[in-house]
């Protein structure tokens, strides 16, 4: 049993009561949360379960950390809903079987590694914003369905409601301090299913979402033409879901390793998340992601292994089989309460406390990628301004850093020394440090503290050189790195200049380019 584990990353120790009980209370949360999205995007209530026990399991076993819970995300299936509408559920499914190998491709290919551009500011915003999701999406309980309209409880309906989550909610708050061997949120979701069977009070329960009751997840192909015009249409949908499920799974993947101090693999992740979602669509599930809800649940009951996932995961699936009769009687205040405290602990309150001290350009990112998680529900789109906003604002204040130290040596040749990186946004900075007109007939430009970045770099370069030239003056780089020099090499037909390197100083000048 143990080799086992130590094949699944579980060489440390594993505390098997927490992590059987962690798994108990995330498939609790899963349950009601894969019904949701599913009913959502229109599909059968059961294909929100497969696509849970499916995610959870392979994600659980082969993915890239422990501690990491995946299932029917709702960040995923919000990308399908259009398709669901125009095209049917086998091409659903034909969408995330694309996404599965992008996903895969992804991981193989290693850019999983790219996550890390994400700023701190983003990762604020986006924690923020999911917060806030995650409550605003427990309100939905507080509502029902009357004469085929949607309404907000009131009178007892709504006190009961009110008063089992309030309960749940004490619950999960005082149980800690009483003992930590059993997670509170199980607890509470326990107490309150009991005081509601022991007083036979009406209140909306699982069941009432959809029944939960099932087979094994049934293999079958999907049911579409198989011609290019098909791929041409779930390509696409493919490719979004792709990204908006490696964007909330890497920087949920990021967020465990900074509440655990460990480091997880996310490229190992992504395969995991491509091969489940590549299941799904033969397997009839919706797909899906990590969910950094239940991620949460899951290490707030103390798991910090792999076993927690898949007792969850195994746990849906036997809720499918033969446990759908008592999980339906669940009452649906119990786990919206728990949900809420889910979204409270989600919530970066650091980010509130430093809010005086954070530059105003780190602030605005971090509103504006909360504002578009919360509005949007779109995280992908959230997470990819934000990083647009923030290269923007760091391209701009490296702009303004470029510096030039001038001096005229003994020989009467001048000296440019550079101090910041020479790229697109500071070129036109770096031109205005130059007075070509009064110069000596020899400059040279030392780069020892400063790199020549990118094209628009080469291109002021040439453009100086050529006002240089006309003047009949020679110019001289000094002290470029290798790859600067690389990067004007292969640009030979642009920059007229002599390169000089001079790691000890002796000059030597090349050819002119």
């Amino acid at each position: 049993m143990n080799k086992v584990f130590n094949l699944f990353d579980l060489s440390q120790k594993v505390n098997y009561r927490t992590e059987i009980l962690a798994g108990l209370t995330v498939a609790m949360t899963m349950i009601p949360e894969s019904l949701s999205f599913a009913i959502l995007a229109g599909f059968p209530p059961l294909v929100g379960l497969y696509g849970a026990f499916i995610m959870g399991l392979v994600t659980a076993i082969f993915g890239g950390r422990p501690g990491l819970i995946s299932g029917g995300a709702g960040a995923t299936v919000i990308v399908l809903i259009a398709l669901m509408k125009s095209h049917g559920l086998e091409y659903v499914f034909g969408a995330i079987v694309i996404a599965g190998i992008i996903q895969i491709l992804v991981g193989l290919f290693k850019l999983g590694k790219f996550i890390r551009l994400v700023p701190q500011p983003v990762m604020y915003g986006f924690v923020n914003g999911l917060a806030i999701v995650i409550f605003m999406s427990q309100l939905e309980q507080f509502k029902t369905i009357i004469n085929g309209q949607t309404q907000w409880l009131t009178g007892t309906p709504f006190l009961i409601m009110a008063g089992l989550v309030a309960l749940t909610i004490a619950i999960v708050v005082l149980f800690p301090k009483i003992t930590k061997v059993i997670p509170s949120s199980l607890v509470a979701i326990l107490v309150v299913f009991a005081v509601v069977l022991l007083f036979n009070i009406d209140t909306k329960q699982v069941q009432d979402i959809a029944s939960v009751s099932g087979s094994l997840p049934p293999f079958h192909i999907p049911n579409f033409p198989l011609n290019f015009d098909t791929f041409l249409i779930i390509l696409p949908y493919g490719v979004i879901m792709a990204a908006v499920g490696l964007t909330e799974g890497l920087l949920t993947l990021n967020l465990v390793d900074e509440i655990t101090s460990t480091k997880g693999n996310s490229n190992r992740e992504c395969v995991a998340q491509g091969s489940a979602n590549i299941l799904n669509g033969f397997f009839f599930g919706m797909g899906g992601c990590p969910m950094i809800a239940q991620t949460l649940v899951n290490l707030s009951a103390g798991s910090r292994a792999r076993l927690s996932g898949i007792v969850a995961a195994l746990a849906i699936l036997l809720i499918i089989l033969v446990g759908a009769p008592v999980i339906g009687k669940l009452p649906m205040a119990a786990l919206t309460g728990v949900m809420i405290m889910v979204a409270f602990g989600t919530f970066e309150w650091a980010s509130l406390k430093i809010f005086k001290r954070m530059p105003k350009s780190d602030i605005f990112v971090m509103l504006v990628v909360t504002l578009i998680t919360v509005l949007l529900h779109n995280l992908a789109l959230a997470v990819l301004i934000g990083v647009i906003i923030s290269a923007l604002v760091f391209a701009w204040d490296n702009a303004k850093r470029i510096r030039a130290r001038k001096y005229i040596d003994e020989a009467g040749v001048k000296h440019y020394e550079i101090f910041g990186p020479l790229f697109f946004g500071s070129v036109t900075n770096f031109a205005e440090k130059f007075d070509v007109a009064n110069d000596p007939n020899e400059i040279i430009i030392d780069f020892k503290e400063s790199r020549v970045a990118d094209m628009s770099a080469i291109e002021a370069l040439n453009a100086l050189t050529h006002r240089y030239y006309l003047q009949g003056k020679k110019v001289h780089l000094r002290y470029l790195s290798k790859d600067c020099i690389q990067l004007l090499n292969n640009a030979e037909a642009i920059v007229d200049v002599n390169i000089m390197e001079d790691p000890t100083y002796l000059l030597m000048d090349k050819k002119n380019i």
